[in-house]
Order: C-alpha cells, then structure tokens, then sequence
C-alpha cells in the first residue's frame, strides 16, 4: 500500500527516521537526553511490530572539539578525521539509548557511501543484510562512511542517504527530524506548508540555510523528499524537538510538512528502482522530440538518431541524465558507450555505428531495460 496522506500514516510497517545533527549534536556536541528521548519514543513502535531504520547525522559534529577545533571543520582531511572520532561516540550514545529499560533494543552500525549505491551488487548486499537485521528487531544506525569519503564517492548530505535507503528498503515512509518544523510560506515569520504533492512548486518557498553543524539545508530534505515521492514513498519534513514526535506523526498528527508521494503504485523493477534513483549522473544527453515522444509514449529505447548533444566525459556504463530539448530531464539510463563516442555517433542511424566507431557494442545508446523514466508531477500545493 502507498501512503498518500497524513491519516494513513498509523498503517507504515516500515519507516527510515533521518535525524540530522541539529538534532542529535546541537552546538557540536552530543546531547545524549535528545537521543535516549527519541528511543523511548521509537521503542514501544517496536514492541508493536514497527520496522525502524535510522539515519544519523552527527559523526563530525561530535568528534571535531576533540581535534581541538572551535567550529566545523572545512577540509575534507578535517572532517575525515572528526568523523574517525566522532563516529563511534555517535554509536556508543545509540546503543546507550536504545539499551534503557528491562527491554533493552540492539543497534548495528551501518557506514556507506555512494559507491554502495553505485554497484549493484554491493546495493544488493547491503539491502539484504539491513533487510536481516530489521527482521530480527534490530535497529540500523546508518551513516555515511565520512572517514574514508572523498568528493568522487561521498553522497554529500545524509538528506539524500535517507532517501536512497527509503528506496532501497521499499519503506512506507521517510521521517525527516531536522531543526525546523517543515517547509514555511516565507521564513521566518510566514505559515506552515502542511502537505506538497508537487515538490518543484515547493521549491520556491526555499531559502537556502545550513546549520553550524549539519550539511543540509531544505533544499536537500525537499530534493530527498521528491526522490522518495517518486518511489511511491511518503516523507514527514518535521521538528526532532517535538516530544514523542515520531509516535505523533505516525499517528497522523498534523506536525511538519508532508510530502505526498508522485507514484501511487510501488515501482516493483528493482533495476529500475536503482537506475532511478541511487546511480550517480556522470553526463547528460539532450535528445530531439522525437526520441522524447519515443520514449516516453512508446517505451523505446534511444537510439544515436535522436541524440543531439552530450555534456560531460564519461566512460561506458555510466548513468547518464536524459533530457529533451527544452533541457528538463525527463529520463535517466546506464549507456553502454562512452561520452566521446555518443557524441561521434549522434544523429546517425545504428547501422552506421561500426563503421564509425570500429565496434558495435549496441544499436542503442540507451536501451529501454536500462532506463528509468521520471513520473509525471503532480499539480499544486496544500497547505
């Protein structure tokens, strides 16, 4: 079942909860109350047979004072190294808070990156050991593995972590814990965003922010929260301050900004799933409107005809952005050649393909199993 609405929230039999490190280290440092009151809230969900996976911020900010650091670090060997510490006093708080009470929770400490994602195979795992681990009624604490992240393999923002593990799982929602109690009109002083069912429309309430100590801001959480959407996943964009926040909002309490999903059915392929949304863009190609019409009414996979241009260097086996000729992406495909040879072969038919590149690996650049088609987006907001 997909939750599109707040008052079917008490039905989700599996959430990931993002907490971000406002939440869990305010001021950088680790506020071990805050995390022992969100367990106790999450416990009795549990015991009634509730799936929890959570994503924690807060490796960083609770290891960068004890490099003798004053604010967040701004290298990456800074951060790597706040993470190196920081990350297991972030575990040891869970496990402490988790572990209060006759019926204490298991915790597993969970660390990937965007490579994980990457390749499908090390995804397959990771799914199936998160998959054992939920069914056993432990608790996941997830998070990017920072200490050994670098710009080619990190996912930036535990924002988007949420999300492709929300999609990963096939959660019935996402519960983003942040600072700020969802999206407002206008900030600071405007109204409360209750539900969105567009996300591009939302973005204009935007205004770009960082905490002191976090990474995010609500552009990433609304970007996460689409990406969710378009999985068919519900996401709640809330304040981690609310006492028993996440009972409330699993109860269908009005708190935060819902965000309801684009899909109103699972999408089942998971190869799809993962092209979608947990593969990183090296390129883009543009394609002329007839590819676009082709592929997106027809289901026909892309031939070098309809290319017309390609951005970026990329070798083959990349996933590569499709857009039309207006510029709005509208697919996302894993292309068996690379960006040097699309952009010899574009506009020429697929017979033409050997004899210009030697080797006719495809006579598509994009093939129809290999591609991921974006859900049409909805209209309007609520409020």
């Amino acid at each position: 079942m997909v939750i599109v609405s707040r008052a079917q929230l008490p039905v989700a039999r599996k959430v990931v909860i993002k907490l971000g490190s406002a939440v869990v280290a305010p001021d950088g440092a680790l506020a071990p109350a805050r995390l022992e009151a969100i367990a106790a809230d999450i416990r009795p969900l549990l015991a009634r047979g509730l799936q929890v996976i959570l994503v924690s911020s807060g490796a960083v900010a609770s290891g960068f004072r004890a490099l003798g650091l004053t604010s967040k670090p701004k290298t990456i060997v800074q951060k790597q190294a706040a993470a190196a510490v920081g990350q297991q006093r972030l575990m040891r708080a869970w496990d402490d808070a988790f572990s209060v009470g006759p019926r204490g929770v298991p915790v597993a400490q969970v660390l990937l990156t965007a490579d994980d994602f990457d390749h499908r195979g090390r995804m397959l795992n990771a799914k199936r050991t998160l998959g054992e681990l939920v069914a056993r009624g432990v608790v996941p604490i997830i998070n990017e593995n920072d200490s050994v992240s670098f710009d080619e393999i990190k996912l930036g923002d535990n924002d988007r972590l949420s999300a492709l593990v929300a999609g990963l799982m096939q959660v019935d929602a996402l519960i983003v814990l942040s600072s700020v109690d969802g999206l407002y009109d206008s900030w600071p002083d405007g109204k409360r965003i209750s539900t969105i069912v567009n996300v591009q429309d939302a973005m204009a309430h935007v205004a770009a922010a960082t905490s002191n100590v976090g990474t995010g801001g609500m552009t990433t959480k609304l970007e996460a929260a689409g990406a969710c959407a378009e999985a068919g996943i519900a996401t709640v964009m809330v304040a981690g301050l609310h006492g028993a926040v996440v009972s409330r909002v699993l109860v269908g309490e009005d708190l935060g900004t819902f965000v309801a999903p684009v899909a109103t059915t699972r999408v089942t392929r998971s190869r799809q799933r993962w092209i979608g949304s947990a593969t990183r863009v090296r390129g883009t190609i543009t394609v002329d409107e007839g590819a676009r019409l082709a592929i997106t009414q027809r289901g026909a996979s892309l031939l070098p005809k309809g290319v017309r241009d390609v951005l970026g260097s990329f070798p083959a086996d990349s996933a590569v952005e499709i857009v039309g000729p207006d510029e709005v992406a509208f697919a996302r495909g894993i292309t068996p050649y690379a960006a040097n040879e699309i952009r010899a072969i574009a506009g020429k038919p697929s017979e033409e393909i050997e004899s210009i590149l030697g080797v006719c690996i495809a006579e598509e650049v994009v093939h129809r199993d290999d591609m991921a088609i974006k859900s049409k987006l909805g209209k309007g907001a609520g409020a």
